[in-house]
């Protein structure tokens, strides 16, 4: 059930304000047109008595009329006072994964243009129905814990630049209640409901979800819960590769007897930490999947550590080997042999 207007107001001016309160920041607001990220640019203005804004919309130019929607940002955005750019995606895109590939861009103009407006702080207006979503997608992909703590409140995008989404516990309804209390024009992505994308499809099986239990709401809570025990797991993990690991060589060699005496879900994470740390120097970086990784530690590593047998594998790119005296070498893998053509 949505919220009073009065009240909706209060929850959203209370969920921003703490992100624009520092009078030196630069906050640059990502807003499409839509009803979510237009309220976040008016309740900012509302909120906003510290720090400069700057809006920005990104044209994917996937539709007809995009352009038009994005001017149509910069013109509301001037009414309320603000600086409004236009950022154009101009690169070739194809393939079943434009979704993906259009997010990949957006945060990459995004983060371009903090950059050269010397902003601290992107926001997006991603709200508690984006956050169930991406639980279900990334549970449907098989993710593990990580993956189902969804997505962060907040989140490095650069150096120095941080993502916040500060409307991320707060219902899609109330934002559009929101715009339409203060008659603010929006417009609707046909997107959103074109079911040949996996996020629309998921959005028509919501509510069937919700009348058995399973509601948007549950799979938000869900996500901050285990987004905690993630977040407890990875600062443990750290502490554990601090003490096992020394660099070596340009690789990592790590104390397998010590590492044995941790539960498999910190060597699980340890090891891809480790790998992380060794595999930007390796000229070919395989896709990350957890299954991968979950084969080398559980079926693999652990026994021949527990056994003192040598191993030898690779993933993503990194080749990791243990001697029978249980220590751990991670280093570039060696290219792979091409196979011989014959006339």
């Amino acid at each position: 059930m949505t919220e009073p207007p009065t009240r909706i107001d209060d929850r959203l001016v209370r969920a921003l304000a703490p992100f624009l309160a520092d009078t030196d920041a630069t906050a640059l607001l990502a807003v499409s047109g839509g009803p979510d990220s237009t309220a976040l640019m008016h309740v900012a203005v509302r909120a906003g008595t510290g720090a400069h804004l700057r809006v920005a919309t990104i044209d994917h130019g996937l539709r007809p009329g995009s352009a038009g929607e994005a001017r149509a940002v910069g013109h509301l955005a001037g009414e309320m006072g603000l600086t409004h750019a236009i950022l154009a995606w101009e690169s070739p895109r194809s393939g079943s994964r434009i979704q993906e590939t259009a997010r990949d861009a957006r945060y990459r103009l995004l983060t371009d243009h903090a950059a050269s407006l010397g902003a601290d702080l992107v926001l997006t207006a991603h709200t508690l129905d984006d956050q169930a979503e991406t639980v279900l997608m990334r549970l449907m992909a098989g993710s593990g814990p990580a993956g189902l703590a969804g997505m962060r409140h907040e989140r490095p995008l650069a150096p120095g630049i941080r993502l916040a989404r500060p409307f991320l516990a707060v219902p899609k309804a109330d934002l559009v209640a929101y715009c339409e209390a203060h008659r603010l024009p929006f417009v609707r992505d046909p997107s959103n409901t074109d079911e040949r994308f996996a996020r629309a499809r998921l959005r028509r099986l919501l509510p069937l979800l919700a009348a058995e239990g399973l509601s948007a709401a549950r799979l938000g809570r869900l996500a901050e819960r285990v987004g905690r025990d993630e977040a407890a797991l990875e600062q443990h993990s750290a502490a554990v590769l601090a003490q096992v690991a020394d660099t070596v060589d340009g690789g990592l060699l790590l104390d397998g007897d010590r590492l044995r005496q941790e539960p498999p879900a910190i060597v699980l994470r340890v090891l891809d930490a480790a790998i992380d740390a060794v595999a930007p120097a390796c000229p070919q970086v395989a896709p990350r999947r957890l299954e991968r990784l979950e084969n080398l530690v559980i079926e693999a590593l652990l026994p021949a550590l527990a056994e003192g047998r040598a191993l030898r594998r690779t993933l993503r790119g990194v080749l990791v080997e243990a001697d029978r005296t249980r220590k751990l070498r991670l280093g570039a893998a060696p290219p792979r042999r091409r196979e011989r053509s014959f006339p």
